[in-house]
């Protein structure tokens, strides 16, 4: 009987013992969490930053006819005439202007009409000058902007020669605005915010702001 009782004791003893290694073994497979049998915390991704747009609108009425405009171009000491949807310039197909190109016969889109959703809009021409041109922005910096400092010749060089002299050109003035004036973050380039570049703020009646 004493010796029954003792082996009991003894496998007692053994149980504890194993138990706790095998516990602290599992507390240290856990990574520091509190219960070692937690699942691991979730993977926490910081959230993306949505980038701002440039207005179409005011893109389609205001900037896009400076590239069709017939330009005074200053080089090698001559001045000539000369547009920047040209096609020994920015033409989309013929051009020789770089990443920058121009569908010289863009037509204007509705924007008015139910039938131009943004993605009809998005297939046109004109949203193709017009992603081309914005391709070419520093947003709220003109003058660090290649659609500006290129044609400015402003410590870069440009092909096309000096088309606008300085600040105070009237089509530098309009691409000024534009690029200081993105839409509101998490709107897109269609935002109705796009209508207060205009005085009085409709597109179809106003004229183009420039301060």
């Amino acid at each position: 009987m004493i010796m029954l009782q003792q082996a009991r004791r003894l496998l007692s003893t053994r149980w504890r013992t194993g138990g706790c290694l095998a516990f602290l073994a599992l507390t240290a497979c856990g990574g520091g969490g509190s219960n070692p049998l937690d699942n691991p915390p979730n993977v926490s991704n910081p959230r993306g930053t949505v980038g701002q747009k440039l207005s179409y609108v005011y893109f389609q009425k205001c900037i896009n006819p400076i590239f069709l405009k017939q330009l005074p171009v200053h080089q090698n000491g001559t001045v000539s005439n000369n547009t920047c949807a040209g096609s020994g310039c920015h033409d989309n197909t013929s051009g020789t202007g770089g990443a920058f190109r121009i569908v010289s016969g863009a037509q204007s889109v509705d924007l008015g009409s139910p039938a131009n959703t943004p993605d009809v809009v998005r297939e046109t021409d004109m949203y193709k000058n017009f992603y081309s041109a914005q391709g070419e922005v520093v947003f709220g910096a003109p003058m660090e902007s290649r659609l500006l400092t290129k044609p400015m010749v402003l410590n870069v060089l440009h092909g096309g020669g000096l088309v606008f002299e300085n600040a105070d050109d009237p089509n530098v003035k309009l691409i000024e605005y534009w690029i200081n004036h993105p839409m509101p973050e998490g709107q897109d380039e269609f935002s109705s915010a796009g209508h207060n570049m205009f005085t009085p703020a409709d597109p179809e009646t106003g004229s183009c702001n420039i301060e």
